[in-house]
């Protein structure tokens, strides 16, 4: 069988609770190979404070080994100070590469101009308004928790559970039954068997 290799960009203050229902179901999965990259390859800190060892620098990133690219919020994307990144996403998207955002991720692909003219969600209309002034897909703006559409999954800051769920769907981790009994479970607390 071969393996869906999920590709998670690290950063400093990456906001680690909007990848935490993630990245348990994709790491025990024996359909998954999931890896952690970032920049320079060394030890990161969340915003929450964990320190977590990539396992690659990004030098060490080709597109073809990636499937789906995970982009973490934090406040680094509103200001615009993550480099080294552009070329990379860049390629994922042209090849048509699912590549997934959440909360404030969402601003840099609206600065990319992917949104522009696919369904998508974020924090807040204005939110992408503000944060990329380059974003023209207000048309396009879903006011859901999280979003899919084509090759890109985005979702609200407040959405880690609808994004874990968009994921999932995606890299058909599950059926789609299981999928919503994971979801119920972590959403609302419902177990059924």
């Amino acid at each position: 069988m071969d393996q869906i290799s999920v590709y998670i960009f690290l950063f400093t203050g990456f906001s680690d609770w909007e990848i935490s229902y993630l990245t348990p179901e994709l790491q025990t999965s024996e359909k998954i190979d999931l890896k952690y990259f970032s920049v320079d390859g060394k030890p990161i800190k969340s915003m929450g404070g964990l320190t977590i060892m990539p396992d690659y620098s990004i030098e060490q990133v080709t597109p073809d080994q990636i499937s789906l690219l995970i982009l973490p919020g934090g406040a680094a994307w509103e200001d615009n100070s993550i480099t080294g990144i552009d070329e990379l996403t860049e390629k994922l998207h042209t090849e048509n590469k699912t590549i997934g955002a959440i909360c404030g991720a969402t601003t840099y692909l609206a600065r990319k101009g992917y949104l522009n003219n696919l369904n998508h969600t974020s924090n807040a209309l204005f939110y992408l308004q503000n944060f990329a002034k380059e974003y023209n897909g207000a048309n396009n703006y879903v006011d859901e928790l999280a979003v899919t559409d084509q090759n890109l999954i985005t979702a609200n800051g407040i959405g880690p559970i609808e994004f874990a769920r968009e994921v999932f769907k995606k890299v058909d981790l599950h059926s789609e039954e299981k999928i919503e009994k994971w979801f119920k479970l972590f959403k609302n607390g419902e177990w059924s068997e």
